[in-house]
Order: C-alpha cells, then sequence, then structure tokens
C-alpha cells in the first residue's frame, strides 16, 4: 500500500513542509486566544504530518464510517495541533482555528470533547485517552472484527499515570495488535523535567515488560517516523512508538527550554517563530481512506425475558442483577466487564453465557470503566460492575465520561453497612453521593430482585452514566413480577391515606427495615407511610410532596450510606428546589464502621429497626 512505500524525497519535503503548518497554526491559535498549549503542541508536529497523510485511514468527511480508524490525543491540552490537523485535512477552516480556539461558545475548546464530530472521546485529564484506545481495539479486534487502527498521542508526562500501565498490560493481555501508542517523549512537564527526561532505554523496558512492542525513534525523523508507524499497523500485537522529541520545537528561545508548558508565544516573538517556520500556509491533504465495511447490524431491541422471582423469597439484589445482565445478553451489542470480582458481583453469569461479549479487566478498575467508554464509542452497550467501594478508584474516569457524553452502565454491589463481617474496607458508603455529582448521571438503588431486573433493563438505553447500586445479602421480593418501575419513580409499600402521620423513607435494605419498623409503629397506634424510593436521581418529587402533604410534612429518611451526598441530601434537595417545608429526620452512617453481622452493623449504625421507630417517635412527640 502506498502508506508501506520508502519515502522519496519530494515526499520528506512535502511532510516537512505540512509539519511546519502544524506548528504555524498551533501558535496562531493559541497567541489570538491568549492562552492552550502550543509546546507541547510543536514537539509532535512531525509525528502527527506523517500519520494524517500516510498511515491515519479515516474518511473526514464521514467521521461515522465504521471503518475509520480512530485518533485519540491522550494529550489533550496538545488541543492547537489536533485542531491544525482538522484544519489541514479540511474538516474546520482556518477562520474557524484561529478567530475562535478556546472562545466563549466555539467547540474548538481548550481540551478536545464530542462537541467535535471526528473526536471519539474528551481528553484532558491524563492518562485516560490510551485505556480508552484500549476498549476502542477491543472492540475492533475482538467484536466488530474490523481491520481498524487505534493511534494514540500521548505525553511523557501522563505516563507516571498507573493508567497508562494498566492499558499497556490489557493491550498485551488481548494481544490487541490494532493499538498503537505514540509517546511524545519530549522531556519536559508542566514544573520542568519529567520523572525519566530523554531515557528511552528505560521506557522500552517498562514497556516491553508489559507485553507490548517498543519502537524507539527520533521524532523529528519523517522518514523514521513513516518507517515505525508502517511496522505498527503491521505488528502481532500492540506498539508503543517512543519518539525524542523538543518541546517548542521551531521557535527559538522557546525550543527545549523549561517553563513554558501551558504558556501561549506573545504577539511579537509568535510573528517572529511563524515567519522562521516559513510563513502561514494552506496545504490540504488527501491521507489513506479507509476500505469499505459492512454495514452494522440493526439494533435488536426487543424486550428481553428477564427472571421471575417469588414473592417473599430472599433474594440478593446482587443476583437479580446478574440474571438480568445475563438475559440481557439476547441483545448482541450488550457486553459486560468486571474488575475480578464477577462471582461476587453475579456478572459471571453473564460470561458464562455469552464469554465472547466479556471481558475481565482484573483488578484494574480505571480500566474497566475506560474500556466501557471505549467500547460504547463502537456501539456497544457496555455493563460494567465491581464493588461499590472500589468504583472511587476509578472516579476521575466516571466523570471523564460524562464529558465525554458516554453511554455506559455501572453496577456498585456490597454496598453499605450490610455487607457485614468484611469491615469497612469493603463497604461503599459514599458512592450514591459521588454518582449522583456526576453530569447527568442516573442513580438506581432497588429494594428487591423484581425492581433491580426491571431497573437493569431499563439502564440498557439509557443515556449518560448509570449507576445500579446492589447489596450482598438476601432480601424478600417484595413485589409481583409484573410490576414496572420507571426511571424516576417510586413505590408506595404501606399506607398512603390522609391519616398517615409520618413517611418512613428508605432504599434498597432501608427499605425493608422501615417496613419492619412501621410494623412496630402500628402496634403502637401509630400510622405510617413506607416508601420505596429506588430511583435515587432522578428523583420522584411528586411522591415527596405527596407524603408531605398528609403527614403534616414529618419524614423519617433512613440510608445505609454516608449523611453527605446520599438519599438524606436528594430528599432535601428535592424539597427545597420545590420550597416546601418539612420536619425531616436522617438516619444514615455516621461513625465509622466495624465488622460484624449486618444486623449489629445497622443497629450500631443507627438504621436499624429500633432505630428508626426510637426516630419516629421523637418526631412526632416534636412536631405534634
Amino acid at each position: 500500500m502506498e502508506a508501506e512505500r520508502v519515502l522519496r524525497e519530494d515526499e520528506v519535503g512535502r511532510l516537512a513542509e505540512l509539519a511546519a503548518q502544524l506548528r504555524v497554526d498551533a501558535i496562531r491559535c493559541s497567541t489570538r486566544a491568549g492562552s492552550g498549549h502550543p509546546t507541547s503542541s510543536l514537539s509532535a508536529a512531525d509525528l502527527l504530518a506523517v500519520l494524517i497523510s500516510r498511515h491515519l485511514r479515516y474518511d473526514w468527511a464521514d467521521p461515522g464510517n465504521r471503518a475509520n480508524d480512530h485518533l485519540i490525543f491522550s494529550k489533550g491540552h496538545a488541543s492547537p495541533l489536533l485542531y491544525a490537523v482538522f484544519k489541514a485535512v479540511g474538516a474546520i477552516t482556518d477562520q474557524e482555528l484561529v478567530d475562535t480556539y478556546r472562545q466563549f461558545g466555539s467547540r474548538l475548546e481548550g481540551h478536545p470533547t464530542p462537541a467535535l464530530p471526528w473526536v471519539d472521546v474528551a481528553t484532558g485529564s491524563l492518562g485516560q485517552g490510551l485505556p480508552v484506545g484500549v476498549g476502542i481495539a477491543l472492540a475492533g479486534q475482538h467484536l466488530d472484527r474490523l481491520p481498524f487502527h487505534v493511534w494514540v498521542l500521548c505525553g511523557d508526562s501522563e505516563t507516571a499515570e498507573g493508567s497508562i500501565w494498566e492499558a499497556l498490560d490489557k493491550a498485551g493481555h488481548y494481544g490487541l495488535r490494532n493499538l498503537t501508542a505514540i509517546v511524545d517523549v519530549n522531556r519536559f512537564g508542566q514544573r520542568g523535567e519529567t520523572e525519566l527526561e530523554w531515557d528511552l532505554d528505560t521506557y522500552r523496558r517498562r514497556v516491553e515488560a508489559f507485553g507490548c512492542r517498543a519502537i524507539v525513534i527520533d521524532g523529528h525523523d519523517l522518514v523514521a517516523i513513516d518507517e515505525a508507524l508502517g511496522r505498527a499497523r503491521q505488528a502481532t500485537g500492540p506498539t508503543v512508538v517512543l519518539a525524542r522529541t523538543l518541546k517548542g520545537k521551531g521557535i527559538a528561545g522557546v525550543e527545549n527550554q523549561p517553563g513554558w508548558h501551558g504558556k501561549p508565544i506573545k504577539p511579537e516573538q509568535a510573528e517572529q517563530a511563524v515567519a522562521a517556520l516559513g510563513g502561514v500556509r494552506q496545504i490540504q491533504v488527501t491521507g489513506p481512506r479507509p476500505e469499505p465495511a459492512p454495514p452494522a447490524p440493526a439494533p435488536d431491541r426487543r424486550p428481553p425475558e428477564l427472571p421471575r422471582y417469588d414473592k417473599g423469597a430472599k433474594v440478593a439484589t446482587r443476583n437479580a442483577y446478574g440474571d438480568a445482565l445475563r438475559a440481557l445478553g439476547a441483545r448482541p451489542d450488550v457486553v459486560a466487564l468486571d474488575g475480578e470480582v464477577s462471582d461476587s458481583t453475579r456478572a459471571d453469569r453473564f460470561a458464562e453465557a455469552h464469554p465472547d461479549r466479556f471481558f475481565e479487566m482484573f483488578i484494574s478498575e480505571q480500566q474497566m470503566v475506560a474500556a466501557a467508554v471505549g467500547l460504547q464509542v463502537r456501539g456497544y452497550r457496555p455493563f460494567a460492575s465491581t464493588f461499590a467501594a472500589f468504583l472511587s478508584r476509578a472516579y476521575d474516569f466516571i466523570r471523564m465520561a460524562a464529558i465525554s457524553r458516554a453511554d455506559i452502565a455501572l453496577c456498585g454491589s456490597h454496598a453499605g453497612v450490610e455487607i457485614g463481617a468484611d469491615g469497612p474496607s469493603q463497604m461503599g458508603l459514599e458512592d450514591l453521593a459521588a454518582m449522583r455529582a456526576v453530569h447527568g448521571s442516573t442513580v438506581l438503588y432497588p429494594s428487591d430482585a423484581v425492581s433491580c431486573a426491571a431497573l437493569v433493563a431499563q439502564m440498557v438505553d439509557c443515556t449518560g452514566i448509570s449507576y445500579l447500586r446492589t447489596t450482598r445479602g438476601g432480601h424478600p421480593v417484595l413485589y409481583d413480577n409484573d410490576e414496572t418501575f420507571p426511571i424516576g419513580g417510586s413505590k408506595l409499600l404501606r399506607g398512603g391515606g390522609p391519616h398517615d402521620q409520618v413517611a418512613l423513607v428508605g432504599a434498597g435494605v432501608t427499605a425493608h427495615n422501615c417496613l419492619a419498623a412501621a410494623d412496630r409503629l402500628a402496634g403502637e397506634g401509630i400510622e405510617s407511610r413506607v416508601i420505596d424510593l429506588y430511583s435515587v436521581k432522578p428523583l420522584d418529587s411528586q411522591r415527596l410532596l405527596d407524603a408531605v402533604r398528609d403527614t403534616g410534612g414529618r419524614l423519617v429518611v433512613v440510608e445505609d450510606h454516608y449523611p453527605e451526598g446520599g438519599l438524606g441530601s436528594a430528599v432535601l434537595e428535592a424539597l427545597a428546589d420545590l420550597a416546601v417545608p418539612a420536619q425531616v429526620c436522617r438516619l444514615a452512617v455516621r461513625g465509622l464502621p466495624t465488622s460484624g453481622t449486618p444486623a449489629e452493623l445497622m443497629d450500631q449504625a443507627g438504621i436499624g429497626v429500633s432505630a428508626i421507630v426510637t426516630a419516629t417517635r421523637d418526631l412526632l412527640a416534636r412536631t405534634s
């Protein structure tokens, strides 16, 4: 193919001119904006000039083409270079590049986002682009079986992030021959020299230790770059091109000097630099195009045959998650990932039924979430599961997934003190707050197996980040199998009349505690209503309004979670937004838990049945 030929002298000259244009445009747009990272862009300009001209198979007029290669700027701060590339291929105009970069309302944001159709995912939080690239490559090699290639431009500073090595480890484990990381080793980070500076041999040995092929080159030698990228395309496993470069390449007084990270070039110096680089150019690049790909199969959105459960039977919601996920596997676009705890999360039930669409990420939660984001780039509907506590390791990836407008489903099992003797290191007690804070998220906390299965079935078509909280222990099935559980809804488990004196609000395990407390209170002549607030975000505000109206504003909210940001916070925020006065008592886990039985731990935390009864009596005494 064209990209496999040895470069002729005239071709080298044209690539040099293109690289100069990329440098000039990166300077122009960041100087006009008065902010940006031009020096980080200039170091990688030669790499990108060769890549887009000879190796990146991409139809720029059709960014949705299934056969297109993928280009990810893991070093998202080098956006001046990326946008200069978009100009060079004719995707954007020179005017848009220079006049709108980093301006309010512009799609050329300071760090790339999918507001641009040629950008798969948002980058800028370092160490994330390569892990997402692993997910895209997994889809290409193991699911789509298409010959597209995933090219990821990384910075040397971000190789200090453990997520980079999680990515290389999984790339090596899965033998991702369609993945190439290009590391721009320019020696300088934000505050000075990087950890390894130009120690390319140590980089090489680390890369090879993770089962990847390393190619060490001069990142400004166009012929060497071309040869390396050609070898990467033909590799039998993942490749890492380690390119020794100069930060600020091409600008006198700036090139290879510290103190220039994230600083635009002043107008007078920029004018001189542009002139030294040969001036403004309007070169248009026509790179290789992908071979035609067969159309994607039509999505199968038939409702799944969900598992059915006997009312009153004790079934853990984590079991229902596994059963429902296995049933959803009838849809060929559903994939599952887990962090080596699938026998606990019950994702192993999907793995047994659909092993070709299950990806074990082992103990690397950042990579698990990133791979889910990459898989959804290719149109799949990923479900990723681990203990709720361990998702905190991947929180920045979840945050960035929302900025990427990614559609992924997460399941956190073993939540709360309810897990028992394992102790506080295993108890997810912050997860509801964390997930509620994610932009556009959906947060669900089912109380029984029927509601859990119904909610899992809806998550498959949720937009944004959806999160399901499941519990370890078995609790009675509360609902008939044909009951519906719309997202944003709730259920009335007890009461509902105008004479209810108090509303007990719970979710998950505390809904059961509220029911038991209601039975005790009824024996004392206290009428209470019990609300299962299974949809934590969005919340059923109307149900709360009705409860406030009928009970004189008396609510007892009970949650197996720390008080900050959880169920009680969600209720109070909803009432505040509606400007509805209420007398709300919040029972939550306020101390540091220990080991013990679930009942002991819930009693110790003040969310057990006796605590709810006592809190209700006290609330009535204060407000009667």
